[in-house]
């Protein structure tokens, strides 16, 4: 961990407390929660394990007592890792390969179950990581309990996961602070000539120097035509004089995955160019004004839209101005024109805008916490287009 700045111990048990107190409302005697190493956000949140390979999960009851379900080969792997004591190793929580491991005398769901004092069989069990719930997974638990009312429950991990505590924020603003460290060694190092992906090196040595556990999401180091990807990959192509260079660094403190992002240019802007540039900072710095507890998330969304209609942009619009952030760089709630929520305190986002045209696009992102009165810019402030000379 990185020094003091992590989740306490302490917090992990009132998380499993409240929890508990959500499923005894909702009429549930259990939940079960599955993560992947892609994904580990759900089963980490209440255990501290992040599986590799293989999948995790964790049950929690309605009295507040949990498990950590892990893999064939993660036995000892939890046990150093894990802050829940109860651990049971299941088959179905094996590796893609599909290995079949004969010897292996696994543990059962009903195993776990009775470890956290949860017996019966006509019990209702809500399955959060609906998307990361294999079909493997979910045959298993019907056929431990066949006769149990399987449930969606991922609105509870929405609810649990949405205001951050004071101790997550500070994992977030930390994470912050190593990915601006990143961002300006990279704009130091870049040159035409060189590569995405020795930036993409750049950046991930500088993130570990300083105290990252891990990228917070894979280094965005787009150019060109890339950048008009949403969701894209570095690749090996190098850079050109005049280049739109797409930065979305990050790095992850104890789980909690930070980023922020800004174009570059290798030279000068101009035109239209400089138009969507500044554009799409601009609809970033409207965003930032509209934020404060009380307010409806749908509002802001369909103003963020009307926003890129009024200024002749409504064709290169791709999606809601901003998105949740902490375990994942992207996680629940999003904040799209269907939303029916409004900020809370604590809730914490990525002020993300995002512009695409047919040859290229832009990207400005970074963190806040949402207050009373406004926001709480976690990292410093992005806003200045870099034009680099050469």
């Amino acid at each position: 961990m990185h020094g003091d700045i992590c989740i306490p111990k302490e917090e992990y048990r009132l998380r499993a407390e409240k929890a508990a107190e959500i499923l005894r409302r909702e009429g549930l005697d259990a939940m079960i929660v599955n993560s992947t190493d892609g994904d580990y956000a759900n089963a980490r949140y209440f255990s501290a394990f992040w599986p590799l390979f293989e999948r995790s999960g964790v049950v929690i009851g309605a009295n507040g007592d949990a498990a950590l379900l892990a893999g064939p080969e993660s036995r000892y792997f939890a046990m150093d890792r894990s802050v829940i004591e109860k651990i049971f190793i299941l088959k179905e929580y094996r590796e893609s390969a599909d290995p079949k491991y004969p010897e292996l005398v696994a543990d059962t769901y009903q195993d776990a179950f009775r470890a956290i004092g949860i017996k019966g069989k006509k019990l209702r069990i809500g399955v959060a990581s609906y998307l990361d719930t294999t079909v493997v997974i979910m045959e298993g638990i019907k056929a431990a309990f066949p006769e149990a009312e399987i449930v969606r429950a991922d609105h509870i991990m929405v609810e649990l996961r949405s205001i951050k505590s004071a101790a997550e924020i500070a994992c977030l603003r930390e994470g912050y602070r190593i990915a601006e460290l990143a961002t300006r060694e990279v704009i130091k190092e870049i040159r035409p000539g060189m590569t995405e992906l020795q930036m993409v090196g750049v950046a991930q040595r500088v993130i570990y120097e300083n105290g990252a556990e891990y990228e917070g999401l894979p280094m965005y180091v787009f150019s060109e035509a890339s950048t008009r990807h949403a969701i894209s990959r570095s690749c090996y192509r190098r850079f050109q004089k005049g280049d739109i260079v797409q930065l979305n660094l990050s790095a992850k403190i104890d789980g909690y995955s930070a980023s922020i992002g800004m174009p570059i240019v290798l030279g000068k802007i101009e035109g239209k160019r400089r138009d969507v540039v500044m554009f799409c900072l601009e609809a970033h710095n409207w965003t930032e004004k509209q934020l404060k507890a009380g307010v409806n998330a749908a509002d802001v969304a369909k103003e963020f839209y009307q926003y890129y209609l009024d200024n002749g942009y409504g064709e290169n619009y791709v999606y809601g101005p901003l998105h949740g952030t902490g375990l994942c760089e992207v996680e629940a709630p999003w904040v799209e024109t269907s939303s029916d929520y409004a900020f809370k305190p604590g809730m914490c986002f990525q002020i993300d805008s995002f512009i695409s045209t047919k040859d290229f696009g832009v990207r400005w992102e970074k963190g806040i916490a949402i207050t009373e009165g406004g926001c709480d810019i976690l990292s410093g402030p992005i806003g200045k287009l870099y034009e680099l000379e050469f």
